[in-house]
């Protein structure tokens, strides 16, 4: 990298700055002490491997994607919410929005993440209840009734359904008269994380992956500014992976899409920028801002000298960041309010894109409107009052920070040769599919599950209010939690039933049939869903059709 390093980001931050690309803001301590944009050693012949560490906004990126970091643009907002039937939800995103929140993230219900419609008789008892409810593609008219899509980025946390799903969000946009080439959001799609983790699958991967494969391709082609799969590490943390892991595992199924891409022809450079990443930010405050550094670094190096990406904009990992669900405690739960507020200091630290925090009551329900705006306050708090944003990647350069980097990366490297010794091709996507059907990752995630619960249960590690503190100023721990009504579940398979009756249902179904005729061919099947969308069909209506085509997955069972 040699001595001009410095000069080089000088030069990146005055070009910024004369394009009007830095905040007009106070880069000011509390006490009134001016900071500079970002630090780095006097002398950089004298940092031994200075160039994996570098600066802000060039290759490997460790420190951030930007010379400006956060003075260039703050991290967005971006609240994950849904609950009930579609007028609820929109009337909570109106409230986030209002309140200063800079883009949507939707969570669906238990139906539609396994693409069933509501008055499905498996969806008895879930509707509405862990997300929103989306039947057709009238759902996503009133999801985002007076939230103009053309402006507003908009994230969906669904991956088996994804693309159906998408095919409604795309009409509804249509019927707002939003011009489609400038949407801007990320849909997860990732349906590896979903074998590995989370088991929301429809199908057998591969068709999955035919469908992603086209997703991409009509992204790139119709969308480019949306981001078509954001590759999820949340569920596999969740799980009870370890940050490394979940680093690895999670820049793996990166690597296989960007294998998909190369395989349906698409240009590198154009695609890679559509792959954005999802990580959880858990308790451990360093690891995670190591975990986060470490991402970006692998990433780019991957892109760069595995695949053939010569633009930054094709080596650069994006991610989202939502704060650990599962370090909630339903025990003295005012708690998760401090949890929260740390884990998103290090995903700020750790130059996070965007940014979800969790409710203190999600241990418990959906989050209340109360604490649905603590949490979004806690965001605001961190960006307003503590100076975070005023210098790029302030860790950089610390001594431990930087030797968890290098251990982050270490213990990713060794997992990723060993999902490719795996491979019977040497490709990552084999060796992630061999290590799916082996039960593998499910194994390396129950096995490092197992040994926190461990050190749990004998106080190695400790979780306040739960095996440590336990006493409470109160007898009970109380909480007014949102409770979805009955009556949403009612309403809304009336609503389905009135939408079959009033539309033409032979277009529907001779819709869906064409879909199905396209996914025999090598056609990209999006034009024809997205006509069995226009037609109402529902989503049920659409996955049941490709289940009966392609059949169902179901997970080996394994002792």
């Amino acid at each position: 990298m040699g001595q001009d390093a410095r000069q080089r980001w000088q030069q990146r931050y005055d070009a910024a700055l004369a394009g009007g690309k830095v905040r007009d803001a106070d880069f000011t301590t509390l006490s009134g002490v001016e900071v500079d944009p970002v630090y780095g050693p006097a002398d950089e012949s004298a940092v031994e491997n200075f160039e994996r560490i570098g600066y802000p906004g060039e290759f490997p990126f460790t420190r951030g994607l930007h010379a400006t970091g956060y003075r260039g643009r703050a991290w967005t907002i971006r609240q994950f919410a849904g609950f009930g039937n579609a007028k609820q939800t929109n009337e909570r995103y109106k409230m986030i929005l209002a309140e200063g929140g800079g883009g949507l993230s939707v969570a669906f219900d238990m139906p539609t993440l396994m693409g069933r419609d509501s008055d499905d008789p498996r969806a008895l008892g879930e509707v509405g209840h862990c997300g929103v409810a989306i039947d057709t593609a009238a759902d996503m008219d009133v999801l985002f009734d007076g939230i103009d899509l053309e402006a507003t980025t908009t994230s969906m946390t669904i991956s088996g359904p994804a693309v159906p799903v998408f095919c409604m969000y795309l009409v509804a946009a249509e019927r707002q008269g939003a011009d489609i080439g400038k949407l801007n959001g990320t849909l997860q799609t990732d349906i590896f994380k979903e074998y590995i983790a989370q088991k929301e699958w429809l199908f057998a991967p591969e068709p999955h992956l035919r469908l992603i494969g086209d997703l991409m391709e009509y992204c790139a082609e119709h969308i480019p500014a949306y981001k078509p799969i954001s590759v999820s590490g949340y569920h596999i943390r969740e799980a009870g992976s370890t940050a490394a892991q979940e680093l690895a595992f999670t820049l793996a199924d990166g690597f296989a899409y960007v294998e998909l891409g190369l395989s349906r022809g698409l240009d590198i450079e154009q695609f890679a920028p559509g792959l954005s990443f999802f990580f959880d930010s858990h308790l451990d405050f360093f690891e995670e801002i190591a975990k986060f550094r470490a991402a970006r670094r692998i990433w780019a190096r991957w892109l760069r000298d595995v695949y053939g990406a010569t633009t930054e904009k094709a080596q650069q990992l994006r991610f989202h960041t939502q704060t650990a669900g599962v370090s909630l405690t339903a025990q003295q739960p005012d708690n998760n309010i401090t949890r929260t507020a740390v884990e998103a200091l290090a995903a700020i630290l750790g130059g996070t894109q965007s940014l979800h925090t969790n409710a203190l009551d999600e241990v418990l329900a959906l989050p209340s409107a109360k604490a649905a705006q603590i949490a979004l306050r806690t965001q605001q708090v961190i960006a307003e009052e503590t100076g975070v944003m005023n210098v790029a990647d302030p860790l950089g350069g610390s001594w431990y920070v930087e030797a968890l980097t290098d251990e982050m990366e270490r213990q990713a490297e060794e997992i990723f040769a060993r999902i490719t010794d795996m491979s019977a091709d040497g490709t990552m996507t084999a060796g992630i599919l061999r290590g799916i059907e082996d039960g593998w990752f499910t194994g390396e995630i129950a096995e490092a599950a197992f040994v926190y619960q461990r050190a749990l249960e004998k106080g190695d590690k400790k979780v306040v209010g739960v095996n440590t503190l336990t006493g409470s100023v109160e007898a009970h721990d109380t909480l007014d939690i949102l409770r979805v009504s009955h009556q949403v579940e009612l309403d809304q398979k009336a609503e389905l039933a009135g939408r079959r009756k009033t539309r033409d249902d032979d277009t529907a179904r001779a819709a869906v049939q064409r879909m199905v005729e396209v996914g025999r061919t090598e056609e990209n099947m999006l034009p024809a869903m997205l006509d069995a969308v226009r037609a109402e069909a529902t989503l049920g209506e659409i996955c049941d059709a490709l289940r009966a085509e392609w059949g169902q997955y179901t997970e080996p069972a394994r002792f």
